[in-house]
């Protein structure tokens, strides 16, 4: 299993805002801190605030905050919404199953639950558990 970099920068984006609560970070700050492309990272924060996990704030003074408290936030909520859309394998495309052995192979049942177990054990982190306490997180992340 790869984490696409989507999600990579949804959560790096995510570990920034909660290093600098009660402040609106600009996507140049969050940018430059991950070093990613504004452009990608817009698409990110995008779908992020769909989702509810930021909340973004248009205008001059604009910019994006977490949507809801760290603790609240399950890493593993983030992973599915961001790679869920995809398929891990062909056998889980559904209609475009191109898998010969689509009838009789018993492999998609194992790795079915092996991508459950990965989210479940995503599950009982928080975004809170990234942050807290991880000083030199801090010192990469936080804005003077």
């Amino acid at each position: 299993m790869r984490l696409t970099t989507r999600t990579n920068l949804a959560m790096r984006t995510l570990m920034f805002c909660a290093v600098n609560p009660g402040r609106i970070v600009r996507k140049v700050e969050v940018a430059a801190a991950c070093n990613a492309s504004e452009n990608h990272l817009a698409q990110v924060i995008h779908l992020l605030a769909q989702k509810g996990f930021l909340h973004t704030v248009r205008g001059r003074a604009g910019g994006l905050m977490l949507g809801h408290p760290p603790e609240q936030i399950r890493v593993g909520e983030v992973f599915r919404a961001l790679e869920s859309s995809l398929p891990f394998t062909d056998c889980f495309a559904g209609g475009e199953n191109s898998c010969p052995l689509k009838g009789c192979c018993r492999l998609k049942c194992a790795l079915a639950e092996a991508v459950e177990a990965f989210y479940a054990s995503l599950d009982k982190l928080r975004l809170s558990d990234m942050v807290e306490g991880n000083c030199e997180l801090e010192t990469l992340l936080k804005v003077a």
